[in-house]
């Protein structure tokens, strides 16, 4: 079957969203509990209420002058080494002092709380080749394997491993716009592509631009309390639009993975998706030759985005500041943000995995996340070191 879907948008509309479900519970017989095999509560250090997290968590870790001293040693030596980015590793960009510290952050973003920030970094003293060294080199301590963020550079094929996250929309067609990360837009909750998300900001913008962070784990344990018959719809396969020249290409898969324990894992939940991809955004409308949503997934998909939205901890960037989030445990959103003419928000972003502590994954998963960590060389990898339009849909 095929069709528009519902009336439903990228930005989420409350009162739509109020009042759709206020409709399918007078007209529905809804399910009153969890799908079988699903737990009615999550619990675990990644499953965390905003209001008492700030009482037992501190998610800053602040450089210090000799963290800072042993950076620029690491920073001047792989310099003098003539090597590509692409070779930037733990042996490459030597961090001996400063190593164990980030890899208690790898830690606690895959086995805690799910982020961490790291701040301080004197951005103004490096040139931007210097400061992708260094955080690209940084984050190999955390996470030393990177993905891919577009597979063409210049119109060739490429592995473009580092994504400048900047408001471009003045000055491109809008057409080629693939989201809202190339915007000042406001950008809903949402998971990226990678097992981790690290974000650097090298500049702020005027004004907004916040970054917000919700438990996935607690937002299930929302809906599952107040809507079970969601966290159903969440589970079952939904249309993923892969927006291909034709308007006919998509994938089935589920918004919302549960995987008990196992003697190698502890019980997890992972939601991944892009609301984009099933709701188009600007532009890039919804292919109209594919599966339309249904009412319950409209409502579900709200539900997603405002629960998070009433469960969320906001993190202000300031310039220097890295923020290392697990990708399947964490929900991120953006607030929309001003630029000035002095003043422009400009973040780098890297995906990144951790072999030592990466996550197992459920099959329907393989093929998006290969789209990022497949094939990639040094040969083949790309920094760019200013702002481009993204050629590709890789990362849906």
């Amino acid at each position: 079957m095929t069709g528009t879907a519902p009336e439903i948008g990228y930005m989420p509309d409350f009162e739509k969203y109020l009042a759709r479900g206020k409709r399918r519970q007078a007209t529905e017989n809804l399910e009153k509990n969890v799908p079988e095999g699903f737990p009615t509560k999550l619990t675990g250090s990644y499953v965390w209420d905003p209001k008492i997290l700030a009482n037992g968590y501190n998610w800053n870790y602040h450089l210090t002058p000799e963290d800072i001293d042993e950076i620029n040693r690491a920073l001047q030596h792989f310099k003098a080494s003539g090597k590509p980015m692409g070779e930037l590793s733990i042996e490459t960009f030597a961090l001996p002092k400063l190593h164990a510290t980030l890899r208690d952050i790898s830690s606690e973003v895959h086995n805690g709380h799910g982020f961490k920030v790291i701040r301080g970094l004197p951005v103004d003293n490096y040139t931007r080749e210097e400061n992708v060294i260094i955080y690209t080199g940084l984050s190999s301590h955390v996470a030393p394997i990177r993905g891919r963020q577009d597979n063409k550079w210049q119109g060739k094929p490429a592995d473009v491993l580092v994504a400048h996250v900047k408001d471009l929309s003045q000055e491109c067609n809008p057409k080629d716009i693939p989201g809202p990360v190339v915007t000042a837009d406001k950008q809903v909750f949402h998971t990226d592509a990678g097992d981790v998300i690290a974000l650097f900001c090298l500049s702020k913008g005027h004004s907004g631009g916040e970054s917000f962070l919700a438990s996935t784990g607690h937002v299930y344990n929302v809906l599952a309390a107040t809507r079970p018959d969601l966290i159903k719809t969440l589970s079952e396969p939904w249309p993923f639009d892969d927006f291909a020249p034709n308007g006919d290409v998509y994938k089935l898969r589920p918004l919302l993975y549960y995987q008990p324990a196992t003697e190698a894992d502890p019980e997890r939940l992972i939601i991944q998706y892009s609301r984009r991809n099933l709701t188009g955004y600007m532009d890039c409308k919804r292919s109209a030759n594919i599966p339309a949503l249904t009412e319950a997934q409209a409502e579900a998909l709200d539900a997603v985005h405002f629960t998070a939205e009433q469960h969320a901890i906001s993190l202000d960037f300031h310039k220097g500041d890295i923020q290392f989030a697990n990708n399947l445990s964490i929900l991120h959103a953006r607030g929309a943000f001003t630029d000035a003419p002095n003043k422009r928000r400009h973040l780098l972003r890297l995906w990144l995995r951790d072999p030592e502590y990466e996550w197992t994954k459920a099959k329907d998963l393989q093929e998006r996340f290969d789209r990022v960590y497949a094939g990639i060389t040094v040969e083949s990898s790309v920094f760019p070191l200013e702002a481009t339009i993204r050629s590709s849909n890789v990362a849906t």
